[in-house]
């Protein structure tokens, strides 16, 4: 009997149309059904460039299904050639056009072959989900795209984190972490949003090192850059939210990066000043806001359950009860990220379960004694049994429907205040 997902955090592979769509002057063409790009394209969420209803489809139908779809691929491709102005076009495919055989593959090849930047990556939903389809996009233009380089510029860092627009502050968290870098006199360099797209796309082989901000999304990513342009790579596994963890990432970048020590104490003193000044004026409100109990629950994928819960210990105190992380990570990251749990401040260690059913984890969250009302971070999901346990909520990630996030940040200090503002924000109302 199949097994039935309750309350999904993720989509399925071909969504990494989203990838595609959050680099200006690129657009993805999808080899699939009309009902995938609908709904997989709809939204507000972009690079600007195109709109996010403009991406050309094939729309297969039963007639390609017995017949094939590779004519209708090239006439689609020639077309999007012809009217649509991009700097780079991404096919594909989904779970119909792979099942029935169609070579997309050499498809893009064809046409790169006439000069053309077209190329292709693989993204059935049967393959994965919609975190391993932006590896497999980034891969593609690794492989099919970028030019190699004996160049390199003095100080360019190419910043990766997180995956666009399915992470509802994913850009103002790379913005943040550019001027992080910036702060150090480096040159950040990512690819997503406005005013970056394919002439940041095109200075990736030229930088000296690759920054990932990630505990296991990527990593494939990096190393394959490594490989294949001799760029080495920091992994900086926890997306850096508060004084805390922000300092420990400004000095791991600046001694990878071989900048000044003195340098780098200065820029965090500076920050520390003024984050803790902060602390200490609300200081009364954290300590003596009684109305909610000192554990909380994260459930969100692998970057955020660390982070979030990283600064609610480190920084604020708080206790973790079971965390829960819903990205499907694969097999081999686990352990891994199950060891960033136990490196908490004060010897605290955290439970974690890898689960993707909405139904259990609501089932687990219901049947936990937090001793008081908990905080509860993650999805809109969450929203009923926060309510059912008289929980303080947040919604921090995909899917959210009742709050706006234009370019909002949790990282760096002023991202953990900006956190504490919104859970306090939600807090305080039951005072009123």
């Amino acid at each position: 009997m199949a097994k039935i997902l309750d309350q999904p955090r993720y989509k399925c592979a071909l969504a990494a149309m989203q990838t595609v769509q959050s680099i200006e002057g690129a657009i993805p063409i999808l080899h699939a059904g009309p009902g995938c790009g609908a709904k997989l394209g709809s939204g507000s969420g972009n690079s600007g460039h195109f709109s996010h209803n403009i991406f050309p489809c094939t729309n297969i139908s039963e007639k390609e299904v017995v017949f094939g779809g590779e004519k209708k691929l090239r006439e689609i491709v020639e077309n999007s050639l012809k009217v649509i102005d991009a700097d780079l076009y991404v096919v594909l495919t989904s779970c119909t056009s792979e099942v029935i055989g169609d070579d997309a593959e050499e498809i893009a090849r064809s046409f790169r072959e006439q000069g053309k930047p077209v190329i292709f990556a693989s993204t059935p939903g049967f393959k994965g989900n919609n975190y391993l389809g932006h590896e497999w996009v980034i891969d593609a233009i690794v492989d099919q795209y970028l030019k190699t380089t004996d160049e390199k510029t003095k100080g360019l860092v190419n910043i990766w984190a997180g995956t666009p627009l399915h992470d509802p502050f994913w850009l103002g968290n790379l913005r943040e972490l550019e001027k992080l870098v910036e702060e150090l006199g480096l040159i950040p360099n990512t690819i997503f949003g406005h005013a970056r797209g394919i002439e940041n796309l095109n200075n990736i082989p030229n930088a000296e090192f690759n920054l990932l901000v990630s505990p296991w999304l990527g990593l494939n990513n990096v190393k394959k850059l490594e490989k294949r342009f001799g760029t080495p790579y920091l992994h900086y596994p926890i997306l850096p939210i508060g004084s805390t963890e922000t300092s420990k990432f400004l000095r791991e970048v600046g001694e990878f990066a071989g900048v000044d020590k003195e340098k780098v104490e200065n820029i965090i003193k500076k920050h520390e000043e003024e984050y803790y000044y902060y602390m200490e004026r609300f200081a009364d409100v954290f300590l003596e806001t009684r109305v909610m109990s000192k554990r909380f629950v994260v459930v969100s994928d692998s970057q955020y359950s660390i982070a979030l819960t990283k600064f609610l210990v480190n920084d604020l105190g708080l206790f973790p009860s079971k965390q829960f992380i819903i990205d499907d990570a694969p097999q081999k990251y686990r352990k891994p990220i199950e060891g960033y749990f136990k490196e908490l401040n004060f010897g605290i260690e955290a439970e974690v379960e890898f689960s993707v059913d909405g139904f259990k984890i609501h089932d687990e969250i219901r049947n936990t004694n937090y001793h008081g009302y908990p905080l509860i971070l993650g999805s809109s999901w969450e929203k009923k049994v926060a309510k059912e346990t008289e929980a303080h909520y947040l919604a921090i990630s995909w899917p959210i429907n009742e709050r706006l996030v234009i370019n909002s940040s949790y990282v760096g200090y002023a991202g953990g205040l900006k956190l504490l503002e919104d859970i306090y924000s939600v807090v305080l109302t039951r005072f009123n």
